[in-house]
């Protein structure tokens, strides 16, 4: 018997689950809110009560990050997301506006392709398959084939919850034998209504020249700035909170630090009390060159990883206990790996005079990666605050808060999510932070309220020399120059 290629496996694989997930969709599409909402109920559950295993199965597989903060991320996308989402109206009549006689009808989208990173692999699964059956679509994922096993473990965990829930067979499945040529397969068939993609910049952009319908995000490089009137120490605090958080894989984290001369001493003494190490020009010359490879891409072996494990790549000797390593920087480019996103903790810090070079400092910044993305300040400034508002190419400012949990809505009351979009500016869809109602069309029923003739301006009526006028017009003519005559009079 003759054995399939891998790629070809791939390939069939997406196919038949495609195939399932369609006819599983039809069934979620004519089910009541009450079922979708029970079905969604019980998949937070499952997800909430195997946080623990899942996020170290993740941390084990991967070797990205930290398994007690993974629990966290498993936990915000099982329970945070279900709170906020869970009376979400999603089936049937979402709005009916009976004065100007407007009714808006729910329709899902369909089938979604999900691609899930080996960053926040079981965290991302979990808030996937909440909002995508939340909004009656059935969903078929595409995992990174670095994080198989603990991605396949989460499928399976809230499929079987959800099954039990009600929920058709088919309705939340994973490709087992990921490819290049099957998630392609995926993306561009047919009966994929719409992918939701969150990985590399590559994959991506696969996502958006597929021909199908995406909604994906970009990379994040978010420069944080401690304006002068800020709270230096718990500035400091919420940076490093955030940087070490998983080790830096959330992609709205921090990625620089920016701030003005009259402060910098400050501020570079409260990072040193709070566990921060300044590399000496040589040091940070030796980090530099593992940042980055040879292609430009961030180096995936800094990618979640501990400042030991960095240091020790590096050649570095550090101080035992150091949180974030940090290097002086001046310049922004493409082949400045500390102005670039780095996914572990590793921070820039940028100097500028004063708040309005600062700002331009970030803009610079968010032009070369990460426009559309989240950006940070601490301030107590409300003017340059709103100053920051108006200029900044970010879908998310954060104000004294730590990125990587403000932007996904943990510490800040925007929509809980994990996947960020990042605006038309970043290349997305969308700059919403993705719920199920980014995940569904919606229909309007109109009645008419107007007709023809209302839509008709009134024309004057003139009269040429020697034309002959009827008395209706007449008396109407007279009419109208008694009133001119009146008006101008009085």
């Amino acid at each position: 018997m003759e054995t399939l290629d891998k790629d070809l496996r791939s390939i069939q694989e997406a196919r038949n689950l495609i195939k399932k997930a369609k006819e599983a969709q039809a069934k979620l599409a004519v089910m009541t809110q009450v079922q979708i909402d029970a079905i969604v109920k019980a998949i937070s559950d499952a997800g909430y009560n195997q946080s623990e295993k899942l996020a170290k199965m993740a941390s084990e597989e991967t070797g990205f990050g930290r398994w007690q903060d993974k629990i966290i991320k498993n936990n915000f996308a099982a329970k945070h997301v279900y709170e906020s989402i869970k009376k979400m109206k999603t089936v049937g009549i979402l709005k009916e506006d009976k004065t100007n006689k407007v009714m808006e009808v729910a329709v899902p989208v369909g089938v979604v392709a999900g691609l899930i990173p080996s960053t926040n692999p079981t965290s991302t699964v979990i808030y996937k398959a909440l909002i995508a059956i939340k909004a009656a679509n059935s969903i078929v994922f595409s995992p990174h084939p670095n994080a198989l096993k603990c991605i396949m473990e989460t499928v399976r965990v809230v499929n079987e919850a959800a099954i039990a829930a009600g929920c058709p067979d088919g309705a939340i499945s994973v490709i087992s034998v990921p490819t290049i040529q099957g998630t392609d397969a995926l993306m561009k068939h047919k009966d994929v209504n719409l992918i939701l993609a969150t990985g590399g910049t590559a994959m991506v952009k696969a996502a958006y020249s597929s021909g199908t319908p995406a909604i994906g995000v970009g990379p994040g490089n978010g420069p944080a700035f401690i304006e002068k009137s800020a709270n230096i120490p718990l500035a400091v605090k919420r940076i490093l909170d955030s940087k070490t958080f998983d080790n830096g894989t959330i992609c709205a984290s921090e990625q620089s630090i920016i701030v003005e001369t009259c402060s910098k001493e400050a501020v570079m003494a409260e990072l040193k009390k709070q566990g921060a190490y300044f590399l000496s020009t040589e040091e940070a010359e030796k980090l530099g060159k593992i940042i980055l490879r040879p292609n430009g891409s961030m180096n995936p072996q800094i990618v979640g990883r501990s400042v030991e494990h960095i240091a020790k790549l590096a050649k570095l000797q550090v101080p035992a206990g150091i949180r974030v390593l940090i290097a002086e920087e001046t310049r922004v480019g493409e082949n400045v790996p500390y102005s670039r996103e780095k996914l572990g903790p590793i921070l820039a810090f940028y100097t500028e005079e004063d708040w309005e070079s600062a700002c331009e400092r970030c803009i610079e910044i968010l032009k070369l990666e990460g426009a559309g993305h989240t950006m940070m300040i601490h301030s107590e400034n409300d003017e340059i605050v709103r100053e920051f508002a108006l200029k900044k190419p970010v879908s998310r400012l954060l104000v004294n808060t730590p990125g990587a949990l403000g932007g996904i809505g943990g510490t800040t009351a925007l929509s809980p999510a994990l996947t960020l979009g990042s605006g038309a500016v970043g290349g997305s869809s969308t700059s919403d932070n993705i719920s199920p109602l980014n995940l569904l069309n919606i229909r309007r029923l109109a009645y008419g309220v107007k007709e023809l003739e209302d839509l008709m301006e009134p024309v004057p009526q003139s009269y040429p020399e020697g034309s002959t006028i009827n008395l209706a017009d007449k008396e109407q003519l007279i009419d109208m120059i008694v009133k001119r005559i009146l008006a101008e009079k009085f």
